[in-house]
């Protein structure tokens, strides 16, 4: 008996975000403990590969999944938190910073039962939200190395906040772009009738 594409679990894609959360807590026992600055720039490397190439696996191979629909935003969502978080108490970014990235997404969280109200659990991502994500996946490696010294961290530093700026900005418009997608979604589509 073979499952639907939208049921299966064990999918190249879904391994390879598997992989992504699991190293979560890598990252911040690297960052955190030993400051294995170098360990920790190559775990987020690695987040950065997979989350490209299970998406693009999962499209070309056919192996798309309701799973994989969930683990990817979670891998993602999980990263930045905990990039934020690691980076904050190493003082390499701003408390400021480390707040409002994902007070963002509580915000979007605390939109979730408005969204069952019509039926949904989510909205469909769309091309925003993903850039926005992108920008701050390629800031957080840079902004690590720039807590060096020299030409190259000079470097680092400067472009990684110049990702961090764009990356924050998208992923505030995003997020109202959303909050305005399930204001339209509340005004035309019809409340689903609890069983």
């Amino acid at each position: 008996m073979t499952e639907r594409s939208g049921e299966r679990i064990f999918t190249v894609p879904n391994l390879l975000s598997f992989v992504r959360i699991a190293l979560v807590p890598v990252f911040l026992w690297l960052v955190l403990g030993p400051q294995w600055d170098v360990a920790a720039l190559a775990v987020l490397v690695i987040s950065g590969i997979t989350d490209y190439l299970d998406g693009k696996i999962a499209r070309s191979l056919g192996q798309t999944s309701r799973l994989g629909a969930i683990l990817d935003p979670v891998a993602d969502r999980l990263y930045i938190l905990a990039v934020v978080v690691g980076l904050g108490l190493r003082d390499i970014i701003p408390w400021w910073l480390a707040i409002i990235l994902p007070l963002r997404d509580v915000l979007l969280f605390s939109l979730i039962p408005f969204l069952r109200t019509r039926g949904y659990s989510a909205l469909p991502v769309h091309f925003l939200g993903k850039a926005a994500t992108a920008g701050l996946l390629y800031a957080f490696p840079l902004l690590l190395l720039g807590d060096g010294v020299g030409v190259v961290a000079d470097l680092a530093n400067v472009f990684g906040w110049a990702f961090t700026i764009w990356g924050v900005g998208l992923y505030w418009w995003a997020g109202i772009l959303y909050t305005f997608q399930l204001r339209h979604l509340l005004s035309t589509t019809p409340a689903v009738r609890s069983t």
